[in-house]
């Protein structure tokens, strides 16, 4: 295995569009997707690409802000490795990636937000230091 990580440009974002029809289990459309990636690229946002050689086989969505309680922050959003690449330590060298690129930003804290269903990646999360610190909630209003 060949494994490299990259800032994807704008017009890659498609490419990661299965892996997050697999992740929010098919949920949206596509061209939905499509549509709120291209508005996202606009608000602070950045996607990097996990390859072996050079086939796309994850990603992570970066969100850059300020936050009270943490400073600037890098909020990852995302987190994806096709299952055949899973437990192999691949998580774990792009998480220290992750960090250092945020770091290059003058970040000062790495966060995310995990399914609760998703206890395989909680376990990741736990060895790489992140602590839970609330909840996440949701309420749609449209």
């Amino acid at each position: 295995m060949n494994i490299h990580f990259s800032i994807l440009d704008t017009s890659s974002v498609s490419s990661i569009l299965p892996f997050i029809q697999e992740l929010t289990h098919r949920k949206f459309s596509d061209a939905l997707l499509l549509e709120r990636f291209q508005k996202m690229i606009d608000q602070n946002y950045e996607c990097v690409g996990i390859y072996n050689e050079n086939t796309l086989i994850g990603c992570c969505g970066l969100w850059y802000q300020m936050r009270h309680y943490s400073g600037a922050s890098c909020e990852l959003d995302h987190f994806f490795i096709q299952s055949e690449y899973r437990s192999q330590g691949i998580g774990n060298t792009f998480i220290a990636w992750l960090e250092a690129h945020a770091q290059s930003k003058n970040c000062e804290a790495l966060e995310l937000n995990s399914y609760v269903a998703n206890a395989a990646s909680h376990k990741l999360y736990f060895r790489e230091g992140f602590k839970i610190l609330g909840f996440h909630f949701l309420k749609k209003i449209k």
